[in-house]
């Protein structure tokens, strides 16, 4: 079979309330054309992020009640740290509320103003923590990555050359730190091969350079790596995961992912007196350091849950499922970057709205009719997320690519929800050609998309 039944039972079932045209008409024309600003029991299908949006299971559920709510050394942290340092085998783990307040944890402790960081491709709170804190992201993805249509099985890699020539144009000591974020989120959910991780230890051992590893995502990431790279498919995912963080010397991780959790994350690195500095902070601004910011209950679900996201049955399910939709698409001429990635389809507005420049935000436009047509919640990745307008020239820089993301919550749509999706978007693909741009009318200094208002052009 070419897409897999549910590897799951669905016991609980929420309602979704039905809305007309009408009613979505007025309801994003309120919310400023900003798709983040609804009500979500305004949406029929929320795909506006994989973040905190997994069904538990019925362990996890059973685990809630085994909570220790001890304000330190709950047995659910040392449960918690057990199953990290098992899969991901980093000596320090330090838990938060989610991943973006580890991200800060750690660049507030390593990031002078001016250090510059390079990775695959930094994510929006990524690139923002590191601009906060006086650092600049520099993406160092292959060329490959940059091309929608372009098939290639790890488009998320690091070029090493550009790797090489920002540490060397910038000095050794002006580079605290190299980042792989797994699966590459802002190139479409691609994966990073293990031999391209190798290569990037291998720079970073030489210019002695730490590498951390974004892993919200890594469960997936490895399973790319046992499906298409030459060696591991008789490796377990787990086996595969411990090998691919065995190459770094630490990781971030929003557990909101692939912990299949509602809410959680945590720190994991080798260099004891980091994760000292980074303690005693974790103190002062999240919590004692077996709990950092975390109920016992979440810690617990937390560890289960990065049990469960290896299984390999699962993972099938879970690939699979994207490709469905992916499949879908293309078969109805809706151009997506190719290959399908490991938790979202990603929508090249370039290509389906031509007509609309990128100053006027066309995967912006999409977003919002998405809404309007099949109360669907999507997510623009392209010039509003990630346009800067030069400081000094006043010149206005747009990403590369100008994507809108179809994130899918884990085990919570069915194939039929994806049909739907599919459908909705083949009707707007009838009309396309009468979409209009959009104009901000309001915007915040970092990290606009959440809060902007917009209006048509």
């Amino acid at each position: 079979m070419d897409f897999t039944a549910e590897p799951f039972r669905i016991k609980v079932v929420e309602p979704i309330k039905k809305t007309t045209l009408e009613e979505r008409e007025q309801l994003i024309k309120q919310a400023g054309y900003n798709i983040f600003l609804l009500p979500a029991e305004k949406i029929v299908v929320d795909l506006l992020t994989d973040s905190g949006t997994s069904a538990m299971s019925d362990n996890q559920w059973a685990g809630m009640m085994l909570g220790d709510e001890s304000y330190a050394g709950s047995k659910n942290y040392y449960h918690f740290e057990k199953t990290i340092k098992d899969i991901f085998g980093f000596k320090s783990i330090i838990p938060t509320h989610q991943g973006r307040v580890a991200e800060n944890l750690l660049f507030s402790n390593i990031i002078k103003q001016g250090n510059v960081i390079p990775n695959n491709s930094h994510f929006d709170t990524t690139r923002a923590n590191i601009e906060y804190n006086g650092g600049i992201a520099v993406d160092c993805v292959i060329d490959e990555g940059l091309d929608p249509a372009f098939e290639h099985p790890f488009k998320g890699n690091i070029d090493i050359n550009k790797l090489i020539s920002v540490i060397e144009e910038n000095g050794v000591n002006n580079v605290p730190l190299i980042i792989i974020t797994i699966t590459n989120n802002s190139g479409g959910g691609q994966p990073v091969s293990m031999q391209n991780i190798k290569d990037v230890s291998e720079v970073a051992k030489k210019y002695d350079i730490p590498l951390f590893f974004d892993a919200c995502r890594f469960a997936e990431n490895c399973y790319f790596i046992k499906e298409r790279e030459k060696g591991y498919d008789n490796k377990s995912v787990k086996e595969i995961a411990q090998e691919l963080f065995a190459y770094g010397d630490g990781c971030t991780m929003s557990a909101k992912k692939d912990g299949l959790v509602n809410m959680g994350g945590f720190l994991a690195l080798n260099n004891e007196n980091l994760a000292q500095n980074i303690t005693n902070m974790l103190i002062l601004i999240e919590g004692f350091p077996t709990y950092g910011g975390l109920a016992g209950r979440d810690l617990e679900v937390i560890a289960r849950g990065l049990k469960e996201v290896l299984n390999e049955d699962y993972l099938n399910f879970r690939i699979n499922q994207i490709r469905l939709l992916g499949k879908l698409l293309t078969d109805n001429k809706i151009p997506i970057i190719q290959p399908t990635g490991g938790h979202a389809i990603y929508i090249d507005a370039k290509a389906f709205l031509p007509h609309i420049p990128q100053n006027e935000f066309p995967a912006q436009s999409l977003v919002v009719e998405l809404y309007k047509v099949g109360g669907i919640r999507a997510v623009e990745i392209g010039s509003l997320m990630f346009g800067k307008t030069d400081k000094k020239t006043g010149e206005i820089k747009h990403p590369k690519l100008e994507l809108v993301r179809l994130a899918i919550p884990r085990r919570v749509y069915t194939n039929m929800h994806m049909q739907y999706v599919s459908e909705v978007l083949k009707e707007i693909s009838l009309t396309k050609h009468n979409l209009k741009g959009m104009k901000i009318l309001y915007q915040a200094a970092i990290l606009r998309h959440f809060t902007v208002k917009l209006r048509y052009v």
